[in-house]
Parts: C-alpha cells; structure tokens; sequence
C-alpha cells in the first residue's frame, strides 16, 4: 500500500471540521483514503462532506456538540452505523474567548474548558471504549488513532487567553493518561500544538500578513499533513506524543525534567529551613526561567 492510500479501508472522524485546521485534516485524510465523518455545528460540515465526495472520496456529515456527552456517543455511532468501523478520531473543535485573567467571565472560562477539554474527552470515552472492546473480542490489539490538538498557548503560557492555555494543558494531560491507558488494545493517542490562520485566529495573526507568492506559512496544509501520518500504519510507534508544527516544521517536544532537588536536613522541612534552601536558589535564577516554555514561539523552518 502507497503513502497516497495508507488509510484506505479505514474511517476517520474530525471533530470542528467545517472550516480551517479540521476541514484541511479532513480533507487530507480522505485524500490518503479515509471514509470520514466530519463533524461541526450547523450546515457547513455537509459541505465538506459534499467537497469529499466530489473528489471521489467516502464522507458523511455531523451536525452535534462534541461537549454535549449524548452528541459525543451519537458521532462515534454514526461512524460505525454508516462505515462499520472507526479507527482515527482527530479532536480538533475549539473556540476562543480571550481575556485576561482578573477580566475574565465565568461564562467565558466555562465554555472555552468545556468544548475544548470535555469534547475531547466525550469522543475520546465513546472511541475508546469501542476500541477496547473490540480488542476483546479480536483476543488481540486492535487499530485505533487518536490526534488531539493542544497549543502553544499552553506551552508559552499566554498571558491573555488563561482559560485556552488551561484547556490545552488539560489536553495534553489527557493525551498521556490515554495513551497509556489504550497502549495494550492497539490504539495511539498524541497532540499537536499548530499555528495556523483560521477564522478562531484572526485575530491573533492580524498583524502577520500571508505572503504574495507561495503557500502561506500559516496555511493549514502545513498542519493536515502530519495529521495524515500519525493517523497512519507507520506511526505505530508514536504514541503519547506532543509536536508543534507549523510553516514546514515539525518539533517534536520533550517531556518536563527535573530541574533542581532539595532534601531536608532533618524529619520534614519548615519554612525557615525552605527559605535557606530555596530562597538562594531563585535569587541566581532568572525571573524568566518558569515552567512556561516561550521559547518555542520562536521555532520555524531552517
């Protein structure tokens, strides 16, 4: 089997596929042979659906919120009513509602945790748990990919959109738990971090124009492509992964190290003896030295 027809036999659902980073991801994984469910809200997902088909490609349309559980079960079912089987979900559907912390809603921090965070939860339940038992009734492990799309927000710690970076944070956690979690019956479980301009991101990337000539470096079609091959055969072996990409660049990136370690003196610490400890430590360490990783803002091709 090419790399053109890697996923051909498979059903793949993409959730937020309507438009921008899931339509790309959705179309790519057709090209590669995918029957696929694109899922979004409203009309738009059948017209996707219907860009699939014209091509020569399998699709169906999803009109439901994957934050909503009974949605959630309701598009893994159509996936295997209408094709038989599901072996890629792609949690892609997110909003955005930027604010800075102390300006913050509830509202506005309620809705943004519960479409990214809880959707990928809803599918990632509903396509896990049909994965496991389907590897008990194969006796064996079965085939299952899931790409969850995390940001660089939750990386660099972005000071204006806490509710987002908590969301994507959330992600990769959930990412690593399931992973290791379905790792026996078959399935893989990574995330992404993309920079890509969308709708959702037009605000963030007003000031980076796309270049006269040439493919955007923003452009989805930088992100689909990887999209494509962790959902395929050959990533087997990735799993519990997280990557940027974007602009022809795919890094991938390293889990958290132990910087420093401090062992009390005596039975258990005190403040005092903390202060003796630590305080030093953190007067050498520059202020800009945090778990947040900005560095990777500055990642690009070349």
């Amino acid at each position: 089997m090419s790399a053109t027809d890697c996923l051909q036999g498979r059903t793949a659902i993409v959730t937020g596929a309507a438009q921008g980073l899931g339509r790309a991801e959705a179309l790519e994984l057709a090209r590669l042979g995918a029957r696929v469910v694109v899922n979004d809200l409203g009309e738009a997902a059948e017209q996707v659906a219907a860009e699939i088909r014209a091509a020569g490609g399998e699709a169906v349309a999803h009109d439901g919120d994957v934050a909503d559980f009974a949605r959630a079960r309701e598009l893994v079912r159509l996936a295997l009513d209408t094709f038989g089987s599901l072996d890629v979900l792609v949690n892609n559907a997110g909003i955005l509602r930027d604010r800075m912390v102390f300006s913050m809603t509830e509202e506005e921090w309620d809705v943004v945790i519960r479409v990214h965070l809880k959707g990928h939860f809803n599918t990632t339940h509903f396509a896990a748990a049909h994965w496991r038992e389907a590897s008990k009734a194969a006796g064996g492990p079965v085939y299952g990919r899931i790409v969850n799309t995390s940001s660089e927000a939750f990386l660099a710690g972005s000071p204006g959109q806490p509710n987002y970076a908590a969301a994507k944070g959330g992600i990769v956690g959930l990412t690593t738990s399931t992973a290791g979690a379905l790792a026996k019956y078959g399935a893989t479980v990574n995330a992404i971090c993309p920079r890509a301009r969308t709708r959702m991101t037009e605000d963030v990337f007003e000031g980076v124009p796309a270049p006269a000539d040439g493919l955007d470096p923003l452009a989805p079609e930088h992100v689909s492509p990887l999209v494509g091959y962790l959902a395929s055969p050959a990533a087997a072996r990735v799993n519990g992964q997280l990557l940027v990409v974007h602009g022809g660049m795919v890094a991938l990136l390293e889990r958290p190290r132990v910087a420093a370690k401090f062992d009390t003196a005596e039975e258990a610490f005190t403040v005092e003896e903390l202060d003796e400890r630590l305080t030093p430590f953190f007067a050498e360490r520059s202020p800009q030295e945090t778990f947040a990783a900005a560095e990777v803002l500055g990642l690009k091709k070349g």
